[in-house]
């Protein structure tokens, strides 16, 4: 089993960025993402803390993602 990496919004925005996903708003700290296929996520965006493991967990859900598909975008 993989582990999940330990990764910060902006970090999780690029990866995304690589895969389609457009950013459509930002309200505050919160960018919210879209992907064509109607695919929606919210991701807190705190300068330099990492994203929490259990709502990282949820991200990956929404976007339908594995955590080995996040891992090779951040490479």
């Amino acid at each position: 089993m993989v582990k999940l990496p330990t990764i910060t919004g902006q970090e999780l925005i690029n990866a995304l960025t690589k895969i389609n996903f457009v950013k459509i708003r930002q309200k505050g700290n919160h960018v919210r993402m879209k992907h064509e296929d109607g695919r929606v996520v919210t991701i807190p965006v705190h300068s330099g803390k990492a994203v929490g493991k259990g709502l990282l967990n949820k991200i990956l859900r929404d976007a339908d993602l594995t955590k080995e598909e996040l891992i090779d975008l951040l490479s």
